[in-house]
């Protein structure tokens, strides 16, 4: 299990985290399983002694430590065709980082049918004996799911878990070599500790990218962190690096992109001015774009920050100046956090990609509900959402949802992205109350530019009602289904494959 999410993590901060990557890692890691338990069996029976059992674990152990320092070119080389989407290398460097882990998972796979021969000197006892192996197998993968990713991946990194796992599997076969076959019989495989020790001192930690810009990395419980910096903005990337997720330049606020098109969410409605803006909600607050824009548009405004992940709430901290005052940072999953808050919102914005995915449980019928009952009766919830080309079946099953429960559904592309906006009032509204909001604002002083420059990008890109389809509900919310068929289509598409 260690290996597994070792595994994801290695390739999610290359692939991504999407659904046939996993399926990917799982599928595979399951074969190499499978052919460990049918090579084990026969070679358990033609060798049935300790030794033999310790010299497998310790080979796979071994194999297991190495393969992050085998994987770390690949990796970086995959990480730098990503950010050009050059498909051909993407693929070859996914299959040969894959095959890394068919020797120690297979080796792994053997153990078991090894210890049940073993083991087994007393038929009657059959049962009993398997099942003590097989329950302390099922403890070994509790602690080797929890830990790596709860504890070790999070403080000291991949390629540092992959080390600690292949050393504790290591000693574990160095005693039993030990007991079983005498000093001589460990001294040969005392070596691999050694290979180990020196990989770890030589090759160090390392950088796990080196994209142009870069300033900062880290990994936290829930991603890949990594900041650029080019030309005097900063950029928060996470995991494959294929969305951004916040920017920050100390010279402007107004960066294009879907957050400071949330803040135009309001004017849907009649006669209204930035300071009836008095508390807005953003499910998805990054390094706090979008909340830094709501502070500057805003004069009255506090802002509840809901972000799953701690680490990124240092980064923006850090790196991206989010520490204005009226800022509420919550850290919280966002659902959680808006149905157990007392607050009333005039605005939620909803920002809570995990590319290319918006989390399910954030896009159904009962989500919306609760957004709807912590609004204020002209508030308004926001959706920022993909598309592909000539591919809008998210788009319209979001409004579809969301139109079962509030009466005015607008949707707006956001110019030269794959991104677009819906806005979702309480009230039933009209385009026109933007229009109008636009033309009374832009003939005063006192209001941001950014505001009005979002509002004229909105009212100039403001789409024909979309097309009424699924419900998304708790029970059945195919928003997986959907984004995998649509990244599919775009890939065969040759819509991914760019030239330098």
């Amino acid at each position: 299990m260690a290996a597994e999410f070792g595994a994801s993590r290695l390739l999610g901060n290359v692939f991504g985290t999407s659904n046939p990557v996993w399926a990917v890692i799982i599928g595979l890691i399951l074969v190499y399983l499978t052919a460990g338990y049918f090579l084990g069996g026969r070679w358990a029976d033609r060798s049935p002694q300790l030794k033999t059992m310790y010299a497998i674990l310790a080979w796979g152990a071994f194999t297991l430590g190495i393969v992050p320092y085998i994987a770390n070119p690949v990796l970086r080389a995959a990480a730098n065709a990503f950010d050009a989407l050059q498909i051909g290398i993407l693929a070859g460097a996914f299959a040969g980082v894959l095959v890394l882990f068919t020797v120690p998972v297979t080796l792994f796979g053997m153990i078991s049918p090894f210890a049940i021969r073993l083991s087994m000197n007393d038929a009657g006892r059959a049962g009993n004996i398997s099942g003590t192996i097989y329950g302390i197998s099922t403890i070994g993968s509790f602690i080797g799911t929890f830990l790596p990713t709860l504890v070790l991946i999070p403080t000291i990194g991949t390629t540092r878990t992959f080390l600690v796992f292949s050393l504790a599997l290591l000693f574990v076969a160095l005693a039993g070599l030990g007991a079983s076959g005498g000093r001589r019989a460990v001294l040969p495989y005392f070596l691999m500790v050694v290979v180990l020790a020196l990989l770890a001192f030589l090759a160090g930690r390392g950088a796990i990218k080196k994209s142009n810009g870069q300033i900062f990395e880290t990994e936290s419980a829930y991603n890949y962190i990594q900041v650029i910096e080019l030309s005097g903005t900063r950029y928060l990337r996470l995991n494959e690096g294929q969305g951004i997720h916040s920017e920050y330049n100390p010279q402007t606020l107004e960066y294009g992109g879907p957050w400071q098109q949330f803040l135009v969410g309001p004017f849907f409605y009649t006669k209204r001015q930035p300071g009836d803006v008095n508390r807005i909600a953003i499910v998805g607050l990054a390094a706090g774009t979008t909340a830094r824009q709501a502070a500057a548009v805003f004069p009255n405004v506090v802002i509840d920050g809901f972000e799953i992940d701690p680490k990124i709430v240092d980064v923006g901290q850090r790196y991206f100046d989010m520490n204005m005052p009226n800022l509420n940072v919550i850290v919280q999953d966002g659902r959680w956090g808006l149905e157990n808050s007392p607050e009333k919102y005039d605005l939620i914005c909803l920002d809570a990609y995990r590319p290319p995915y918006i989390p399910p449980h954030l896009t159904t019928q009962e989500f919306f509900r609760i957004a709807a009952e912590h609004l204020v009766p002209k508030g308004v919830v926001v959706i920022n959402v993909g598309r592909a080309p000539g591919d809008r079946r998210l788009i319209d099953g979001l409004a579809s949802t969301l139109g079962t429960i509030f009466p005015s559904i607008f949707v707006m592309d956001i110019p030269n992205t794959y991104n677009s906006m819906i806005y979702a009032t309480l009230q039933d509204t009209q385009s026109i109350n933007l229009e109008q909001n636009l033309f009374y604002l832009s003939t005063r002083t006192d209001v941001n530019a950014l505001l009005i420059n979002s509002m004229k990008i909105t009212l100039d890109n403001l789409q024909l009602a979309p097309q009424h389809t699924v419900v998304f509900t708790d029970d059945r919310s195919p928003i997986e289904w959907i984004t995998n068929s649509m990244i599919l289509n775009f890939f065969l598409q040759g819509e991914m494959e760019t030239t330098q």
